[in-house]
């Protein structure tokens, strides 16, 4: 068995870190804020979309970008913490599936993340944003992460708390679990699974005991 995770709103909170990562993007450029419930309902989107979803004009979205980067790179430790049992649900899942992270987040922090926690051992890969043309919802990051296992299995899972994980493994043919711990409800959520769970750890629970 293969499990792939996302991270945001499935193993770790950052909300605080880009939250402040946005704000901070916004008065350097000197640009109206939006408010935190606006940008928290783009979480797992790439951050040009996000930009341009939040009034950014495109020609200067890149910019805006790098400022976030910047700031993001100096607080993301302090300021990301672990969902309740993520660690335990890698650590179990290390147990009976290779695993791997698919996410938007850029790869090289979200490296340096998972180190962090102490996790980066348990993964065999990561596929984050500068690694795929295409981000989520297309199938391009699942199936990089995918090929770069080069094992035979046809039972792969991904694990994600927004449709567009959950979109983004249905085009790429495969298993997919929702989990509440993010930013999508239970109601999205069940427009593009079979298989909604409470918490990363209550999926690998679910996937341990059909793997039995």
């Amino acid at each position: 068995m293969i499990i792939l995770f996302d991270l945001d709103g499935t193993l770790i909170d950052s909300t605080e870190a880009i939250l402040e990562s946005f704000h901070n993007s916004f008065d350097i450029h000197n640009h109206p804020h939006p408010s935190d419930e606006d940008i928290k309902v783009l979480i797992g989107h790439p951050l040009d979309v996000m930009y341009r979803e939040l009034g950014v004009d495109k020609k200067l979205v890149w910019d805006f970008v790098a400022t976030y980067k910047e700031h993001y790179r100096k607080i993301s430790t302090q300021k990301t913490k672990l969902l309740d049992f993520a660690f335990q649900a890698v650590k179990d899942a290390s147990e009976f599936a290779t695993l791997g992270i698919v996410t938007t987040k850029t790869g090289r922090y979200s490296k340096v993340l998972m180190e962090h926690f102490e996790l980066m051992e348990y993964f065999k890969v990561l596929v984050g944003r500068e690694d795929v043309e295409h981000p989520k919802p297309h199938e391009e990051p699942i199936l990089k992460a995918i090929e770069s296992l080069n094992m035979e299995d046809s039972d792969i899972w991904m694990i994600g708390d927004t449709k567009l994980d959950l979109i983004s493994a249905k085009n790429a043919n495969i298993n997919s679990i929702g989990v509440l711990s993010g930013y999508d409800t239970k109601e999205t959520l069940q427009n593009y699974t079979e298989f909604i769970c409470d918490t990363a750890y209550d999926a690998v629970k679910f996937l341990k005991n059909r793997n039995n």
